[in-house]
C-alpha cells in the first residue's frame, strides 16, 4: 500500500481522555490532515477513534493522538479497508 492509498484506522485511547475535550481535539486534527471519521466515547473510558483518508494522514493523526488533552496512557490501533465515511463526527 502506498501512502497515497486511502485507509481506514480504528484507534482505542485509553487513560483520562473523556470530559477533557479530546474528541473536539480529535476532530480539529482529523479534518487539519483531511480525514473523515469520529470519535466517540466508550462506557470504560476509552475513546475510539475512527478515521479514513490518506494512509500517510491516518498515521499523522495516531502519531498525534499521545498529545491530546488530558492523559494518553495507550492508543492501540487497528487498520482495515475503506468503509466510506464522510465528514468527521464526535458521537
Amino acid at each position: 500500500m502506498t501512502s497515497k492509498e486511502h485507509a481506514r484506522l480504528q484507534a482505542f485511547v485509553k487513560g483520562h481522555v473523556q470530559g477533557v475535550g479530546f474528541r473536539w481535539w480529535t476532530r480539529a486534527r482529523a479534518l487539519e490532515l483531511g480525514l473523515s471519521g469520529w470519535a466517540c466515547n466508550l462506557e470504560d473510558g476509552r475513546v475510539e477513534v475512527v478515521a479514513e483518508g490518506p494512509r500517510a494522514a491516518c498515521e499523522q493523526l495516531l502519531a498525534l493522538l499521545p498529545a491530546g488533552p488530558g492523559r494518553v496512557d495507550f492508543v492501540a490501533e487497528r487498520w482495515g479497508e475503506v468503509r466510506g465515511e464522510t465528514g468527521f463526527g464526535e458521537r
